[in-house]
């Protein structure tokens, strides 16, 4: 018999790296890629939780069947990790663009970048145990 290769760790780690170089690439465009590495450095406790929240997502994703619920939590979570990632070193951005409003718009990036990865995690939380109740379901029941 021919089993079938289970590549869901694989995804995973892919995932979790992806997050990580999309990170980098954001703010390597704004910043500088030292500037970014430097972020990078300083904040990787936030980001490394966000990509292995996300990373394990998407590996649980790759072993259920794929739902509309599945298919909603694995993007919303890609998409919070991802934005909580950019939101973090966003006030950064308006550097480059001299206009009055963003200024307090900085500020407020500034002020609560800690809760946009405390937003991201707890999104990758939730979306972790739906899907693995989802994945009990399928095995038979089980709640």
């Amino acid at each position: 018999m021919i089993q079938k290769s289970n590549n869901s760790v694989l995804y995973g780690v892919l995932a979790g790296v992806s997050i990580i170089i999309f990170f980098l690439l954001v703010v390597s465009i704004f910043q500088g890629f030292a500037f970014a590495i430097l972020n990078l450095r300083s904040l990787w406790y936030w980001i490394i939780l966000l990509s292995i929240g996300f990373g394990v997502q998407v590996g649980l994703y790759t072993t259920i069947r794929h739902t509309a619920l599945a298919n909603s939590l694995v993007s919303t979570s890609g998409v919070i990790s991802g934005g909580s990632m950019i939101a973090c070193c966003a006030h950064y951005i308006v550097n480059i663009i001299p206009v009055v409003g963003f200024a307090s718009f900085a500020s407020f990036l500034t002020r609560y970048q800690s809760w946009f990865f405390v937003l991201g995690i707890i999104a990758n939380i939730i979306g972790i145990i739906v899907m693995i109740k989802h994945l009990r379901m399928m095995k038979g029941g089980i709640r």
